[in-house]
């Protein structure tokens, strides 16, 4: 990989087409460009939450053989949230399927406001998932106990596992107010890949409005007041770009290849700009 912007990887990310089984969804990010997707397996809590790719082995099995048969492979599996009540060994059957399909890094989120037990079974969760050969990537989002660039970091170092690293998700890094001269700052050995999508400039600070705004309603790289190019400055050149854009209501009136041939076409040009 030589950083060239369009030689750039790009992986799907579930929240930009939910509505598609994660077959439908390996077939649209093939016939897009794709070269990798990010698997959804768990929505937040082991043992209590699973996703249905989680469930069925049938469909993992599926599932996987069509990303080998488009050439496709999985860059993440999302996500393990951290919380009080969170049962740590409970954990195992979702590194396990991620293992199983060839994803590499593991998202997660820390969500309790206890720090000393945050941290631990943060050092756990890297423990855990470098038995399989998995990284554990924390993304920062603004209404959790992890909320901001300084505060994950502060955490990667204090627990000090090798496998731990930051997902920088362009939205929350925006609405944390996370600055790019800290992010550049930071070993870029932590930074596996960075997940892009667009906002307006100006946002609510109420948990419902950016909570809402992560999970249904984003915009193209390009069209928003996030300073993209900056961003993408601040990271390493050539590490893989997720698109992570939920558009719930340009959905309702726009197929998902079409939403997701846009997608990367605006990606192609955010990162055309950043490295020209």
């Amino acid at each position: 990989m030589t950083g060239a912007p369009r030689e750039i990887p790009l992986s799907l990310s579930y929240y930009t087409v939910p509505e598609l089984s994660p077959p439908e969804m390996v077939r649209a990010a093939a016939a897009a460009g794709f070269s990798h997707v990010g698997l959804r397996l768990l929505n937040g809590q082991p043992g209590r939450d699973p996703a249905p790719l989680l469930q069925s082995a049938a469909l993992r099995r599926e599932t996987l053989a069509l990303m080998q048969a488009h050439g496709l492979s999985a860059l993440d599996a999302s996500a393990a949230r951290l919380v009080p009540a969170t049962d740590m060994s409970a954990f195992g059957p979702f590194l396990e399927a991620t293992a199983e399909m060839g994803a590499r890094h593991v998202l997660a989120t820390g969500d309790d406001p206890d720090r000393p037990r945050l941290l631990s079974r943060l050092a756990d969760l890297a423990e855990r998932a470098a038995r399989f050969g998995l990284t554990v990537d924390i993304e920062f989002v603004p209404w959790m106990a992890i909320n901001d660039l300084t505060t994950a970091a502060t955490v990667v170092r204090d627990v000090g596992s090798a496998n731990l690293g930051i997902a920088v998700d362009a939205l929350h890094f925006h609405r944390s107010h996370s600055r790019c001269e800290d992010l550049a700052a930071l070993p870029a050995s932590w930074f596996r890949y960075v997940q892009l999508c667009d906002a307006p400039r100006t946002f609510s600070a109420d948990r419902d409005a950016l909570l809402h705004a992560a999970v249904s309603e984003r915009l193209l790289p390009g069209e928003g007041g996030i300073d993209l190019i900056a961003l993408l400055k601040s990271l390493p050149r050539g590490i893989p770009v997720a698109l992570e854009i939920p558009m719930v209501t340009l959905a309702k009136s726009m197929s998902a290849a079409e939403r997701l041939a846009r997608a990367v076409a605006a990606t192609r040009r955010t990162l055309a700009s950043a490295y020209a």
